[in-house]
C-alpha cells in the first residue's frame, strides 16, 4: 500500500499526514526487513528457501502450532500459509503430523534443519538490535517506546475491525 495521491483532511493536515507517513513506513519497514533476510541467506549460500519462509520458521521457533493457529498467533501475515508450510515440509525445513483429537487438523514443529534457519535469522536480529543502539540510530527506550506505540496503533485497527461487524 504506497499513499501517494493527495487527500482532503478538512484543514488537518498534520495528524493525518503523519498517519500516512506511519502507514507507508509500516509496509516498507516490512518489505526492507524481507529483503535484508534475503540478502543475509543469498550471502550464506542459502538459497531453498525465501524470506517470507524464514521468517516463519523463525516466528514458529520451538512451538508446535497448526496452520490455522499461525494467523491468530501473528506467526504469519500472509493469505498463502499452506503453500509456504507445504514447501517447508518437503524441503525438510517442518515435520507435520495429522492432530489426534481433530484429524482435519495438521499440527507443525521445525526439524534440525529449521531450527538452524530459525537461529541463523535470530542471530541476524540480534546483530541489527545491537548494532541500532551501539550506532546511535536508536536507544532501547526508543526502540521501546516504537513498540509500544505500535502495539496501540495494532489494538487500535482490531478494534475497529471487530465493530464493523
Amino acid at each position: 500500500m504506497s499513499i501517494h495521491s493527495p487527500i482532503e483532511t478538512g484543514g488537518r493536515t498534520g495528524v493525518m499526514s503523519d498517519y500516512l507517513d506511519a502507514l507507508s513506513l509500516v509496509e516498507r519497514l516490512h518489505r526492507l526487513l524481507l529483503d535484508v533476510i534475503k540478502d543475509e541467506f543469498e550471502r550464506l549460500g542459502v538459497l531453498d528457501l525465501n524470506a517470507v519462509q524464514a521468517l516463519l520458521l523463525f516466528n514458529i521457533g520451538e512451538n508446535e502450532v497448526t496452520a490455522g493457529e499461525l494467523k491468530t498467533r501473528g506467526y504469519y501475515q500472509g493469505s498463502n500459509v499452506s503453500y509456504n508450510l507445504k514447501k517447508l515440509v518437503e524441503k525438510g525445513f517442518m515435520h507435520h503430523q495429522r492432530c489426534e483429537i481433530d484429524r482435519r487438523a495438521v499440527r507443525v514443529r521445525l526439524t534440525p534443519r529449521g531450527r538452524e534457519i530459525r537461529d541463523i535469522v535470530a542471530g541476524l536480529f540480534a546483530r541489527h538490535a545491537e548494532g541500532l543502539v551501539v550506532r546511535g540510530v536508536v536507544t532501547a527506550d526508543g526502540l521501546a517506546e516504537i513498540a509500544d506505540a505500535l502495539k496501540r496503533m495494532e489494538r487500535y485497527w482490531t478494534d475497529q475491525i471487530r465493530y464493523i461487524y
